[in-house]
């Protein structure tokens, strides 16, 4: 993956992070009826996302690796 790419997955991965944490963490309205999306369990997908093309971009940037 390129540097360009990797960078704007990494950014809407945040966004969608941000986006689902904040809808997960409004209070329930009954009234409306259940939540169909699990809004956690993909800000949780998403941090795990992150967690990834972070370490991606740091190889790219030349980040050296640990020695075995």
């Amino acid at each position: 993956m390129s540097l360009t790419l990797t960078l704007a997955l990494l950014v809407a991965a945040l966004a969608l992070a941000v986006f689902a944490g904040w809808r997960g963490s409004r209070p329930w309205d009954l009234t409306r009826g259940v939540r169909m999306i699990p809004w956690r369990f993909i800000m949780l997908l998403s941090g795990a996302a992150i967690l990834v093309l972070a370490i991606h971009l740091g190889t790219l940037m030349g980040v050296p690796q640990r020695p075995y």
